[in-house]
């Protein structure tokens, strides 16, 4: 599933985070801009709320592929919102993890590298399961990899937007 993360690389980078998000409330603060100070900040709320709830799932394997998300995955950004406060649903976690690992991959190798590539995963319960929405923007010079891959895999896609800047899916993983 790739490299494996022992807990010094992981601290070296969450501190990393953490100092760069620092620099920017400063320096924020030394140009007196309060108001985009405290933004930044609630940004940071918000992102610890959902890193909680994206932790509390049991889902620990996908839990670890989206926190490691943006240190392995240069050519995008991922951001994650989760929307469900619910321990007590069970899914595959190998099935989706290995999913989207593979579907970083052929992001990665179909988008163009070092531009504005962004992607989105909302997670949703359902009364099933879990839905997972996948949404990019960005550039995307290989758009058929991405279509044979959508066609190859095994688990429930939908595609609900593809074009040469976005790509829109759907992923439902049934309750265990």
């Amino acid at each position: 599933m790739g490299k494996e993360w022992d807990i010094v690389e992981v601290l070296r980078h969450s501190r990393h985070d953490w100092l760069n998000k620092l620099q920017l409330i400063k320096g924020n603060l030394d140009l007196n801009r309060i108001d985009r100070a405290k933004q930044v900040i609630d940004e940071i709320v918000i992102e610890a709320q959902h890193e909680t709830k994206l932790s509390n799932l049991q889902m620990p394997l996908f839990a670890s592929l989206l926190l490691k998300s943006n240190w392995e995955n240069p050519s995008f950004r991922l951001e994650y919102e989760v929307l469900l406060d619910v321990e007590s649903i069970k899914i595959d976690d190998a099935a989706m993890t290995n999913w989207t690992n593979s579907f970083f991959s052929c992001l990665n190798q179909a988008i163009e590298a070092f531009q504005e590539n962004h992607l989105s995963i909302t997670i949703e319960s359902q009364s099933h399961g879990i839905r997972f929405f996948f949404d990019f923007s960005g550039i995307i010079l290989k758009r058929e990899q991405i279509e044979k891959y959508l066609a190859d895999y095994s688990v429930d896609v939908v595609v609900k937007d593809f074009s040469k800047n976005e790509l829109a899916l759907e992923v439902f993983m049934p309750i265990l």
